[in-house]
């Protein structure tokens, strides 16, 4: 008995812990009395966990306020100093590995330029594995102040009993990702599709802030969405829920790269756009994507070139799949992010807008909103890096 008493007294301690933890976090700096009424918890707790917290320089006091009574109060934040956090984010073009301090303040970036056509796992991880070398050395941080690396990867994600991606597009079935890393880093790792990392990303920090039920749809070279309901990321009874991209939009269409036909990824990516745009008879000049797809969005602008008529489809389909998902989901709002979300819908967010309104039924349009990522196109590093600060702050 007095062992399960230990044992519920020491849950209930790292509770209380991991609760102020969080509210410190995410509404800081607060005083004790503050953290007291938002939690629930006593002030004798609030004490003597802040005073621990203190002590192992996770929390710092930042200042003080007047009070009306007594003496001033003392405000609390959490230390942006005592960890580091990496995000990692795997893509299509590119390999992307961000160091950042608790206050996800980025401290060094390293980029690896990917082929589009092959992503050979080994050469991803060797990638992955010299970036947090890079942005270790780069940043002056020592490996021991580094609480995590998150991993944003396409495709689907099985976390037990190891982590394994599939990932169909880049022609990876069953990889041992986690197990492939190992063998160059003992570093803690966390491994989630990257739509859900971006997906987190604009639900703490970006433009889902606020809302519990939205989706985000991240559109590169491919497209993903991350599902949020109550807060939390919808993955499906097999960890596959998000494969927008892979939701059919024509019935015998463009074939896509899974090897189905007719999926929204077959139209909307920027690969399949520029893959439209080249079978139209448009000049593809540029080498990379990026550059290539800003080109076609500029061409656009003028009207009667086969650059209109390409964005204008693009407009449409991607218009349909978000009335879908509307009618479906009835999300508090729909975010567009991604590196060619956001080219595309810079210039284009109202015409979007207005062709999803023709797709959807009036009441759940009318109570959704449609918006870009805030946080721009390196919200998936961003958010997979929130994955070592989320078992942080929750103090596993």
């Amino acid at each position: 008995m007095a062992q399960r008493r230990r044992g519920t007294v020491r849950d209930l301690r790292r509770g209380n812990r991991a609760v102020l933890l969080r509210e410190l976090y995410f509404s800081g700096p607060r005083s004790r009395q503050e953290l007291s009424a938002a939690t629930g918890l006593s002030q004798a707790s609030v004490s003597n966990v802040t005073r621990e917290l203190i002590s192992e320089g996770i929390v710092a006091e930042v200042g003080s306020v007047d009070s009306e009574v007594g003496r001033p109060r003392v405000l609390l934040q959490v230390n942006p100093d005592y960890g580091y956090v990496v995000g990692v984010d795997v893509g299509e073009t590119r390999v992307q590995v961000e160091l950042f301090d608790l206050a996800m303040t980025e401290q060094a970036k390293a980029d690896y330029p990917m082929d589009p056509a092959r992503h050979p796992a080994p050469e991803v991880v060797a990638a992955i594995l010299a970036g947090i070398d890079a942005v270790l050395a780069d940043g002056g941080v020592p490996r021991e102040a580094v609480l995590g690396v998150g991993i944003g990867v396409p495709g689907v994600v099985e976390q037990r009993p190891e982590v394994i991606v599939d990932a169909q597009t880049l022609g990876w079935d069953r990889v041992p990702l986690e197990r492939l890393l190992r063998a160059g880093t003992d570093l803690p790792l966390l491994i989630d599709n990257g739509a859900n990392t971006m997906g987190r990303a604009e639900l703490w920090f970006g433009a889902g802030r606020g809302t519990q039920n939205l989706v985000v749809g991240l559109i590169g070279s491919g497209v993903g969405a991350a599902i949020i309901s109550q807060g939390t990321a919808d993955r499906g009874s097999s960890a596959s829920a998000g494969e927008w991209g892979h939701t059919p939009v024509v019935v015998c269409g463009r074939t896509c790269r899974c090897g189905n036909v007719g999926c929204l990824e077959a139209y909307v990516g920027a690969e399949a756009m520029l893959e439209r745009y080249a079978e139209a008879g448009g000049a593809v000049a540029a080498a990379d994507q990026e550059s290539a797809l800003a080109a076609l969005i500029l061409e656009a602008g003028t009207a009667g070139t086969v650059g209109a008529r390409i964005i204008d489809e693009t407009i449409r389909y991607l218009g349909a799949a978000i009335g879908g998902l509307i009618n479906l989901l009835n999300p508090e709002r729909v975010i567009l992010g991604g590196w060619a979300g956001l080219l595309l819908g810079e210039t284009y967010l109202d015409a979007i807008r207005d062709a999803a309104r023709r797709h959807s039924l009036r009441h759940p349009f009318a109570t959704t909103s449609i918006e870009l990522c805030t946080l721009g196109p390196d919200a998936v590093a961003l958010g997979a890096a929130t994955l070592p600060l989320e078992m942080f702050l929750n103090g596993e």
